[in-house]
């Protein structure tokens, strides 16, 4: 387990450093000048060139790579041509918002897809089977950006009910900042009022979010599901008189999890890198909005910065889901010893 442990961290290592070239390389050769932008339409070619040199574009492309992986190992990750700002501050302000949302994202994802998968595994062929395979198509089909544009349209502006976007009201106060999360701080804080308004403010986003994963988190669950049922554990334990409830959260709902695993891994990361349409939409001072503004801007540093943290998290994400394996089937513990 040690050696298998090591052996992933190596790798996501590995995949890191990978992104980093990529981006770099992409970034650096699309057509602007961002010393160009920052100095304005005004400024003359001497203006511009003291800009290049302050930050190090006037350089070859490979030794502006090779400084910036220097100074990620130092834990510097560059500063935002535009803002001036140091990047590794900006990322660590914003990481709480984009996590919270992606959280409470995920939580509901899986709540409302694992049920929607028992309910159409159980009523296979049924009215209610037809209905949630239907409404998860539906929900795949319609993009992100529309579906937050609907309910903003909808729930703001026509019927009033929730915010438009950000992750307070304008008068409201954050709570103290203990975690970032304005919901988990406002409960340590014993400010009722603030969590009932950062729960407002993240209905919309969230749902935007959320809704076009369920087709894939209900069709690959039901599929499972349908599988075990027929397998004959659960025949046997039809015939020694256990319910369906007990049999489908006992034994089956379990046992259905384990080849689910990897794809709850990768709808996380999906969530980590979706946010960038949602979060400028709703005005959400995350990760996503500030990669956005930083791509309009050519400002390198901040995509680079945020491009690196979304891949360290995809991956360490999905390496936690291949520990979880043995954890929810013992039996891919078991094979791995006696190899």
């Amino acid at each position: 387990m040690i050696g298998y442990i090591l052996r992933r961290l190596v790798f996501l290592v590995i995949i890191c450093f990978g992104i980093t070239l990529i981006t770099f390389f992409i970034s650096h050769v699309i057509p602007g000048d961002p010393a160009r932008l920052v100095a304005g339409p005004g400024a003359d070619k001497a203006q511009i060139l003291a800009i290049k040199h302050h930050f190090g574009l006037d350089l070859p492309i490979n030794e502006q790579y090779v400084r910036y992986i220097d100074n990620i190992f130092h834990g510097d990750l560059g500063t935002s041509i535009v803002t001036r700002n140091d990047v590794a501050s900006e990322i660590t302000r914003r990481l709480p918002a984009t996590l919270e949302l992606v959280f409470v994202s995920f939580i509901l994802y899986l709540l409302i897809g694992l049920s929607l998968a028992v309910l159409a595994a159980t009523t296979r062929l049924k009215a209610v089977d037809v209905a949630v395979r239907t409404l998860s198509i539906a929900a795949y089909a319609i993009p992100a950006f529309v579906l937050a544009l609907w309910l903003q349209l909808t729930f703001y502006f026509h019927l009033g009910w929730l915010p438009a976007g950000g992750r307070l009201s304008v008068l409201s106060t954050p709570p103290h900042k203990i975690t970032g999360f304005f919901l988990i701080d406002s409960v340590l804080d014993g400010r009722w009022d603030a969590l009932r308004d950062s729960a407002q403010h993240l209905a919309l986003p969230v749902a935007a979010l959320t809704f076009g994963l369920l087709a894939i988190a209900v069709r690959l669950t039901r599929a499972t599901l349908l599988a075990e049922l027929e397998k004959d554990y659960v025949k046997m334990a039809r015939l020694k008189g256990l319910s369906e409830r007990a049999i489908i959260r006992r034994h089956v709902l379990r046992n259905a999890l384990v080849p689910s695993l990897a794809l709850f891994g990768i709808q996380f990361g999906y969530l980590v890198g979706g946010t960038v349409v949602i979060e400028t939409i709703f005005s959400w001072p995350g990760l996503g909005a500030y990669a956005f503004e930083s791509i309009a801007a050519l400002d390198f540093a901040p995509v680079m910065g945020v491009t690196l943290v979304v891949t360290a998290i995809f991956v360490s994400v999905n390496f936690l889901i291949d520990l979880l394996y043995p954890i929810v089937d013992p039996r891919i513990r078991l094979w791995g010893r006696t190899q």
